[in-house]
């Protein structure tokens, strides 16, 4: 039993329409749900993803009126957005500059190019060139060609004070398994554990960024909530098994609709969650008309008019 790699990354905004504006035309990637957080019923939960809006493809936000987070250690650092060769990384940093996106110089990571910027709210990204590798489904209506989409995400950056805690419950816990480690060549160098996922590659890796001497992050606009790791529906009630077999203290199953949910906190204080393939966003609206209207679970759909009236339009 094991994870098959990056299901989505929740973020969190404190501007929702700049946040749609630049994910969409900006960065080229589809709305493929616009719903609300559904412990929060008054904030946007927004979804952009491929064209088919395929499980690990999909970054998402919630919308709540917070301040900017505080950056520190104990958080997702940088998200990796996959692109697929050297020629994608030089037409992205032409149009993020063209777009007045300042971003680093491209440069080797890893053993893999990458190119480094931020949103407008301070949302810590990376165009990652993943070789082609994998199926890609790209959106026919993106103002971005084809070629040049971005590919789904991976991989996935966080800080921790103590890798010893964090590394057992990766590997002990969630069945990760430990790839390689490197330095980095920031002004102050770090060294990074890399964990694979299922057949491992950009798709299925997490990176822990080693850094006690960091303050504990604040939460905030350009801010993480939480990474979700991908597994087959049908392995989900494994997982609910082995949880509770090791006692952790999770959220035990959510039924969110369009997958089906599992958290829990690993040691450095990050959240991880669990989350299966299907159902799918389809669940509840035609495939070519995904977010173009505001989606409710079943369990919300009482509450839509008095939902639909504490939101701003986007």
């Amino acid at each position: 039993m094991q994870l098959h790699g990056i299901h989505h990354l929740t973020a969190v905004s404190a501007d929702a329409r700049g946040n749609h504006d630049f994910y969409t035309r900006v960065l080229g990637m589809r709305l493929v749900k616009k719903t609300v957080n559904q412990d929060d019923t008054s904030a946007y939960h927004l979804f952009y993803a491929d064209g088919e809006a395929s499980p690990g493809s999909d970054i998402t936000f919630f919308d709540w009126p917070v301040g900017p987070e505080r950056r520190g250690t104990h958080s997702v650092t940088r998200t990796g957005l996959r692109v697929s060769g050297e020629d994608s990384l030089k037409f992205w940093a032409a149009r993020l500059a063209e777009q007045g996106v300042k971003a680093q110089p491209i440069r080797e990571i890893d053993g893999r190019l990458q190119l480094d910027f931020e949103d407008p709210e301070g949302q810590r990204l990376a165009l990652v060139d993943d070789g082609g590798r994998g199926d890609s489904h790209p959106w026919s209506r993106s103002p971005v060609d084809a070629a040049q989409q971005i590919r789904g995400l991976g991989p996935i950056t966080m800080s921790v004070p103590d890798l010893r805690r964090s590394d057992a419950f990766a590997t002990d816990v969630m069945n990760m398994r430990r790839a390689r480690t490197y330095r980095t060549d920031d002004a102050r160098p770090v060294d990074v554990q890399v964990y694979e996922m299922g057949e491992g590659g950009p798709a299925a890796e997490l990176h822990m960024r080693v850094e006690p001497g960091l303050s504990p992050a604040q939460p905030g606009a350009g801010g993480v909530h939480h990474v979700a790791f991908r597994v087959p529906d049908a392995e989900y009630g494994a997982w609910v098994d082995r949880f509770n077999s090791l006692r952790l203290r999770s959220s035990g199953p959510v039924d969110r609709y369009y997958f089906r949910s599992l958290y829990v906190r690993e040691p450095g204080g990050i959240l991880y969650e669990i989350a299966t393939d299907g159902p799918g966003f389809d669940a509840d609206e035609p495939k070519d008309r995904l977010g173009e209207s505001l989606s409710l679970p079943p369990f919300l759909e009482p509450q839509r008019a008095s939902i639909e009236r504490g939101l701003k339009p986007l």
